[in-house]
């Protein structure tokens, strides 16, 4: 029986295991089948998602994606982080800033260095698409208020004034789900704290509700910016910890700060 060496890696306990391609031969592995077995939290090693390491010719590496359910998403904002300090130290480099091609174009993180040790990064994710808005009607719920982002990555933003009212394992994928979203979405529930703090809770397409999501934050953060809900400098305060979001007014670009851990390491029988 084959094995696979991989690391397990989390951002804000929005976990991954991570394969590196250019160490292990994966030409005859089914990758969509292997992230279900993988991932599954009583069986395999446990995650919300595969990463695998590829060489690339337009960036300087390139970051696939596979979520638990075997679907592929275009990018994912803690996934890039871990991925980030996989390469920085594995490859030894130098430079603390990298350019990773994703689905969702070339996005460049750099290691946030702590006595040599990476201990998290900071993300150009690029800029938001325009936001639209649509009522959406959803089972047990009525009628309810989406604001719609992508940051590469679909997203649908619901702004609530108390959780304990929001079922998210129920009302979560009624809107990933929903015809509004053909290729379904990822859905942030958000409460706003202050002109500069906002709670989130997360259903990620793919994964369900999870600890964190950083496109979600930064999808978020775009939303509450142009409803005039908040500044542009964010905290975002998610179950597994907090995001620092900038939307930069000189650019227009997203920027996010956070943390990225190494778990442990082994191998996976497939």
């Amino acid at each position: 029986m084959d094995t696979i060496s991989f690391i397990k890696y989390q951002g804000l306990g929005n976990d991954f295991v991570v394969i590196d391609s250019r160490k292990t031969d994966l030409s005859k592995v089914d990758l969509h089948a292997l992230a279900v077995d993988i991932c599954d939290r009583h069986f395999g090693v446990g995650a919300d998602g595969l990463i695998i390491v590829w060489p690339s010719t337009k960036a300087h590496y390139r970051m696939q994606i596979i979520n638990s359910d075997g679907s592929e998403p275009e990018m994912c904002g803690n996934g890039i982080r871990c991925f980030a300090k996989y390469v920085f130290e594995v490859d030894k480099l130098k430079e603390e800033v990298i350019s990773v091609e994703t689905k969702a174009g070339i996005i460049v993180p750099a290691v946030i260095l702590e006595k040599g040790v990476v201990v998290g990064a900071e993300v150009d994710m690029g800029i938001p698409s325009e936001m639209t808005n649509v009522k959406l009607q959803m089972t047990n719920y009525g009628a309810i208020e989406i604001y719609s982002v992508s940051i590469g990555n679909p997203h649908a933003v619901n702004f609530v004034d108390d959780f304990a009212k929001v079922n998210i394992s129920e009302i979560g994928p009624q809107i990933e789900n929903h015809p509004h979203f053909p290729n379904k979405t990822n859905v942030e529930f958000a409460r706003i704290i202050n002109d500069h703090e906002i709670e989130l809770k997360v259903w990620e397409r793919g994964a369900g509700e999870t600890l964190a999501c950083g496109t979600g934050a930064c999808a978020l953060v775009a939303a509450a910016v142009l409803l005039k809900k908040t500044g542009r400098k964010v905290l975002v305060k998610l179950p597994g910890g907090n995001l620092d979001i900038e939307w930069q007014a000189s650019d227009n670009h997203i920027i996010m700060r956070g943390p990225a851990e190494k778990v442990f390491e082994g191998s996976y029988s497939i």
